[in-house]
C-alpha cells in the first residue's frame, strides 16, 4: 500500500483579504506536514498538495469546512513518495493567469461552458458536429492529448485569448474544452462564450478525472502534471505513445526540464539522449557553466521565491 497521496483541486470563490489568507494557509499546511504548491487570489484557490493520507484527509476536511470552499472537488492519487520537496502558498492576481487586461469580462462563477462528466464527454467526442479543444500549452499537449483534438500553439495559458480568432471556424460546432484538472477550462470556456461561441462545454475534472472515471479512453500519451512526477498515465483502455524525443525523434513518453537552469525548457527526451546530453536539450546547454547534475528524472527543485513565513 502506498504511503502518501497527492491531491489536486481548485475552487473559484471570492476570498476577502486573500494575501493574508495565503500567509495563514501556508502555516496551516506546514502544521500538517504537507508539501505542495498553492496559489491564492481574490477569485479563489488553486493547489496541489502531497502528504500522508491522514494529513491529506485533514486538509480536505478543513477546506470543505470553510463555506467558501465547500464545493471543492479533489482528485486524489496514491503515490510512493511526496510529489513536492517544499510547501509554497503564494498570493497572485489570478489562480490561473488568463492574459486578459480586463479580467472582469468573464466570471467562472456566473457563466462558463456546460460541465460534462467523463462518461458524457466520452459519448460526445466522436460526433461529427463536435470539436475537441485542448486549452493547454505546447509542452503539455505534445506529451499527450485526446485523439483528433485541436491544439493551440501557446507557451502559456495567458496566450489563449490571442488564439480565439483562429477558432472562429468552429463557431457552428459544439466545442468541448479540456485541460489537466479543469481550472483552465473554466476561463477558456467563459471567454469563448464571451466571444460569441454558443455551444461550449468543458470536461469536468479534466484529464485526471477522465482517467479515473472513464479509463482514459482515446487519450493518447501521458498527462503532464506540475509536480515532481512530471507525467502520469491516463489511458488504461487503448493506451499509446505519441511524443518523440526532442533530439533524435525516437518515440518516448519521458519528459524533462533542460538541465540548464537558464533554459529549463520542457522537452521529451529518450534515455539515450538524456545520458549523452546529461538532461540538456542541446550541446550549448550541455556546455553551460550552471548546468545542473542530471539524475535521470529531469526534475529540479526551483529556487525558492519569497513567501510568507509568519503572520504579521
Amino acid at each position: 500500500m502506498k504511503k502518501f497521496q497527492t491531491i489536486l483541486y481548485y475552487c473559484y470563490s471570492p476570498i476577502a483579504e486573500a494575501e493574508q489568507f495565503a500567509a495563514n494557509h501556508l502555516l496551516f499546511c506546514k502544521s500538517l506536514g504537507l508539501t505542495g504548491r498553492i496559489i491564492v487570489a481574490d477569485e479563489g484557490l488553486n493547489g496541489t498538495v502531497s502528504g500522508t493520507p491522514e494529513a491529506c484527509a485533514a486538509y480536505m476536511e478543513a477546506i470543505h469546512a470553510d463555506e467558501r470552499f465547500a464545493k471543492t472537488e479533489f482528485k486524489i492519487d496514491d503515490v510512493e513518495e511526496p510529489s513536492f520537496i517544499k510547501m509554497h502558498c503564494r498570493y497572485k492576481s489570478e489562480i490561473v493567469h488568463s492574459g486578459l487586461r480586463d479580467t472582469s469580462i468573464i466570471n467562472p462563477n456566473e457563466k462558463t461552458g456546460k460541465h460534462l462528466e467523463p462518461a458524457e464527454f466520452r459519448s460526445m467526442i466522436d460526433q461529427e458536429d463536435v470539436i475537441i479543444l485542448d486549452v493547454r500549452s505546447n509542452y503539455e499537449h505534445s506529451l499527450g492529448k485526446f485523439k483528433n483534438a485541436v491544439t493551440l500553439d501557446i507557451e502559456n495559458f495567458r496566450d489563449f485569448p490571442e488564439k480565439i480568432a483562429e477558432l472562429e471556424q468552429y463557431k457552428d460546432k459544439k466545442v468541448l474544452t479540456y485541460c489537466t484538472g479543469g481550472i483552465k477550462c473554466e476561463k477558456a470556456s467563459a471567454l469563448l462564450l464571451h466571444h460569441g461561441f454558443n455551444d461550449v462545454y468543458q470536461l469536468h475534472g479534466g484529464i485526471i478525472k477522465y482517467g479515473k472515471e472513464a479509463g482514459g479512453e482515446d487519450f493518447e500519451g501521458k498527462c503532464y502534471v506540475f509536480d515532481n512526477r512530471i507525467a502520469v498515465e491516463v489511458n488504461s483502455v487503448n493506451p499509446t505513445v505519441i511524443s518523440t524525443c526532442y533530439n533524435c525523434g525516437t518515440t518516448t513518453a519521458k519528459m524533462i526540464n533542460c538541465a540548464n537552469p537558464e533554459c529549463n525548457e520542457h522537452i521529451t527526451q529518450c534515455d539515450n539522449c538524456g545520458e549523452e546530453l546529461q538532461g540538456c536539450c542541446s550541446a550549448a546547454c550541455f556546455s553551460h557553466p550552471r548546468r545542473r547534475p542530471y539524475d535521470g528524472t529531469g526534475y529540479y527543485v526551483k529556487v525558492p521565491q519569497p513567501v510568507h513565513e509568519s503572520v504579521k
